[in-house]
């Protein structure tokens, strides 16, 4: 699902490139990434057959064209969902209900602030107030300053260095050694079923 809150017309082009043989659908008012507290892409969550969450979202590459960039594999995730496929609940990926737990995060009360925050950029945004929307994706950002699709959305919308004094570029190196992704967590796997 793209994320894009320009919706068809910014997504469009990337997925019509990527030639998928399934729907592709675009969630132009973020309501996944605030539903699944989402904060980076690609991001996917486990969802078994009785739409129970068996994973919480987490980094999924499913190719290596970024590893240069992130440091990140994307074989062990890929294997994780093969053993997925192939065990469902039997899968040493699958968390137990201790583990799903503890990395599922309650939304912060500054976080369900910035939500606002961008929902309300992202209606100002549509109904042709760019200007207006700045303050508050600049609200949303400094709520939840790890959310990097809310900056990257909005950057997306305007001159980022213009009305945000910064780019991509420049935050990514702001980071200084912290991982632009949240390491993910898969077990060592024992043997993989094919």
């Amino acid at each position: 699902m793209a994320q894009d809150t320009g919706g068809a017309k910014d997504a469009g082009p990337w997925i019509t490139a990527a030639k998928p043989e399934y729907t592709a659908l675009v969630d132009d008012r973020q309501m996944v990434t605030q539903k699944y507290g989402m904060v980076n892409v690609p991001t996917a969550v486990w969802i078994d057959e009785q739409g129970r969450i068996v994973r919480p979202n987490e980094v999924a590459f499913i190719d290596d064209r970024f590893k240069p960039f992130t440091g990140i594999d994307s074989a062990p995730y890929i294997d994780a969902i093969r053993d997925w496929a192939a065990n469902g609940a039997g899968s040493v990926y699958v968390l137990n209900e201790a583990e799903l737990k503890a990395r599922l995060k309650p939304r912060s009360d500054d976080r369900a602030r910035a939500d606002a925050e961008f929902a309300l950029a992202a209606y100002l945004y549509k109904q042709g107030k760019g200007v207006d929307a700045i303050p508050h994706f600049k609200e949303a950002q400094r709520l939840d300053p790890d959310n990097w699709n809310y900056k990257r959305q909005a950057w997306a919308l305007s001159d980022a260095e213009r009305d945000y004094g910064t780019n991509f570029r420049k935050e990514v190196q702001k980071l200084n050694g912290k991982p632009y992704y949240e390491p993910r967590k898969l077990p060592e796997a024992k043997k993989l079923n094919p």
